[in-house]
């Protein structure tokens, strides 16, 4: 019997990276998406893309509306997204960081992993260049760990659960030298926070600037789509 994976999957290309490893190790991967009130839907169609390019055996997308509580740039609209000079004024977490998304993300694939009897949730978090998201560091995902094990049946019954996160320790050059090692097309794959609905990137955002850095550090052809 293969082992089973829940793969989070955003359309972008950390998380597309993330499942592509997982299937190199061998895992059957069910892939799930949140639709969460962002800015840009263009991920979510791209994620579907990349679920069946790989093959995952489900791809589930949940409707989450986190606009009503706010608080993040992407999320409300009100608050604009930081670009180019701004963000490298930033000193402290920056506006893009939503209210508790990946503990409410890795909170609902951990039921599915459970209904699916899982061993792993794979999540394509980085602390090496990532935009300074507390949700996204070591510790946290070994907080999460612990507690996933603690508040499952599976758990107290001995199925320990694993937050796997490959890429924690890598930089975007080797995210992406690692992806094309194993085929991923990030054509296909959506960063940036205010992509349009057709997938085109704006070039100036956080996510945007960290990607094509990646691409130029690693002497790749940067396949990015840009309005």
């Amino acid at each position: 019997m293969r082992k089973k994976a829940v793969v989070l999957l955003s359309g972008g290309l950390d998380s597309t990276t993330a499942l592509a490893i997982a299937k190199e190790q061998g895992f059957e991967c069910y892939t799930m998406s949140f639709n969460y009130g962002q800015r840009s839907l263009a991920e979510l169609n791209a994620a579907k893309k990349i679920s069946n390019a790989f093959n995952a055996i489900k791809h589930i997308e949940v409707n989450l509306d986190m606009t009503e509580i706010g608080g993040s740039a992407l999320t409300d609209h009100s608050i604009e997204v930081p670009v180019n000079e701004e963000i490298a004024q930033q000193d402290a977490i920056p506006v893009t960081y939503v209210p508790a998304r990946n503990t409410v993300f890795l909170s609902i694939a951990l039921g599915w992993a459970e209904v699916l009897q899982a061993s792993h949730i794979f999540v394509g978090v980085n602390a090496v260049d990532y935009s300074g998201y507390p949700d996204c560091r070591p510790e946290f995902v070994q907080a999460f760990e612990n507690m996933a094990n603690l508040a499952t049946k599976a758990g107290v019954e001995g199925q320990a659960l694993t937050i796997a996160v490959p890429l924690m320790n890598m930089t975007k050059e080797q995210i992406i030298a690692e992806g094309i090692r194993l085929g991923v097309d990030y054509s296909q794959t959506v960063s940036c926070y205010k992509a349009t609905e057709e997938g085109l990137a704006c070039g100036e955002c956080d996510s945007c600037i960290l990607r094509a850095q990646g691409f130029k550090e690693q002497g790749f052809n940067d396949p990015t789509l840009y309005q």
